[in-house]
């Protein structure tokens, strides 16, 4: 059986990457907090899941070892990110490590515990970046410091695992999803930050997971290593001013 691993598979992007991986007949094995909403998705796409929270390095390990046994694990998703934005007189050093800890220590940890079947496969992984680390965006300091280091992450892990898996990364702008929904809810800020982008709307969860899915492929066999923006074009492109 091909399985594709999805940590944060429960809502958002992990979702919408389950959906894609189940049509392409790959059964998605979810990993994340939400029993209920694992459970639906789950079920919709006819995969399995396990309850952990990445922050519990012993149940995230555990939770890995569960989705490696009796498949051949083709991929590895770490959809699981944070929002937090601060400037720096309010940041603290609790707030740095825990947004560390969550988005960069545990994909390494999901990395590290499943290496073996995805080397045996000759799978690949994706993580999630952010285009505030290439862009610079205030108040974005703990945020764009914990996803600079999923950066390096991606590119050290595509170094140390070559040739046989293959590792990239995703950097979203503003996303509509429930991790943005404090962002987004506010009609007026939504609207404003989508006019910033060349393409002026906020990105979609299917955005990213179509991409995801692809690096995931087979068809993405030549690409490691990179990091891609998925951001309607507002880390490069500027049509005004």
């Amino acid at each position: 059986m091909n399985r594709i691993i999805i940590v944060g598979g429960n809502s958002g992007i992990g979702k919408s990457l389950a959906e894609r991986v189940a049509r392409r007949g790959i059964q998605p094995y979810l990993i994340g907090r939400n029993d209920s909403a694992l459970a639906e998705v789950a079920a919709a796409q006819q995969g399995e899941y396990a309850l952990a929270d990445v922050l519990d390095e012993a149940a995230l390990a555990s939770a890995i070892k569960a989705a490696c046994d009796g498949a051949d694990i083709i991929g590895l998703a770490y959809c699981v990110g944070s929002i937090d934005l601060k400037p720096l007189r309010q940041l603290t050093g609790d707030a740095m490590v825990n947004a560390f800890r969550l988005n960069t220590v545990g994909a390494a940890i999901a990395a590290r515990e499943a290496a073996t079947a995805l080397k045996a496969a000759k799978g690949a992984m994706v993580m999630f970046s952010t285009i505030a680390v290439a862009q610079g965006f205030i108040s974005h300091a703990i945020v764009s410091a914990a996803k600079g280091a999923v950066e390096g992450l991606t590119r050290a892990l595509a170094a140390e695992w070559a040739p046989h898996v293959r590792v990239n990364a995703i950097a979203p702008s503003l996303t509509d999803t429930p991790l943005a929904a404090k962002l987004t809810a506010n009609a007026g800020m939504a609207e404003a930050i989508a006019g910033m982008h060349a393409i002026p709307r906020l990105g979609q969860a299917n955005d990213h997971a179509a991409l995801a899915d692809f690096l995931l492929s087979p068809e993405a066999s030549w690409i490691t290593g990179q990091i891609f923006a998925v951001d309607g074009g507002r880390s490069r492109v500027r049509t005004k001013g």
